[in-house]
């Protein structure tokens, strides 16, 4: 699927700082949530669904995807 990124806007996590080794999320207009790296900003970004994005981030805070 081909997902017009052109008026997106981009952010970081408030987590992040200064640094410049994050990725960046833009609720895009279309249903999609988009997600690239913020070192490359012109490159590749991923697409989701919203409700793929959301399951994603709960399931982050809730430790699921913590090592063991």
């Amino acid at each position: 699927m081909s997902v017009d990124r052109s008026e997106a806007r981009w952010f970081k996590s408030s987590y992040s700082g200064g640094s410049q080794d994050c990725v960046e999320v833009a609720f895009i207009e279309g249903d999609s949530v988009g997600v690239r790296d913020s070192k490359a900003r012109s490159g590749p970004a991923l697409s989701f669904t919203p409700a793929a994005w959301e399951a994603f981030t709960s399931n982050t805070r809730s430790g699921q995807f913590d090592r063991l």
